[in-house]
């Protein structure tokens, strides 16, 4: 079962080495990401000279759950939204949210504008 969802920015740490993988890394293993995510993570890799094979791989090592993006998680990111402008939130971010809300996970991420939004999960910054 999933501790937590990881949201793009934290699964990128993880990869590149960045700032706050060292937070990010321990909680990977086994955790629940969505389809949004997991594309935005392929995606970041190619532009930065990945391929989608090797991240694929390396993630399957990680056990990570995989959630499609479905209707009942269209409806809560787009409940989000309002919440969400003034911060910026990203249709990524508002997935992850989504995500963790209807699974009652915290979320590990990156992105501080998550954290500000008032929603009743746990977000856990990885960079401060």
């Amino acid at each position: 079962m999933s501790s937590c969802v990881f949201d793009a920015s934290a699964v990128l740490a993880v990869l590149n080495r960045e700032r706050g993988h060292e937070i990010a890394e321990p909680h990977l293993f086994g955790a629940t990401i969505s389809t949004v995510n997991y594309g935005e993570v392929l995606k970041k890799s190619v532009e930065r000279g990945g391929s989608i094979p090797m991240v694929q791989l390396l993630l399957a090592k990680q056990d990570l759950r995989i959630v499609p993006f479905d209707v009942s998680h269209s409806v809560c990111s787009a409940e989000i939204c309002p919440a969400g402008k003034a911060h910026g939130l990203s249709f990524a971010d508002r997935a992850c949210l989504s995500l963790g809300l209807l699974l009652d996970l915290p979320i590990v991420t990156a992105e501080e504008a998550m954290k500000q939004v008032n929603l009743p999960i746990k977000v856990k910054l990885i960079r401060k």
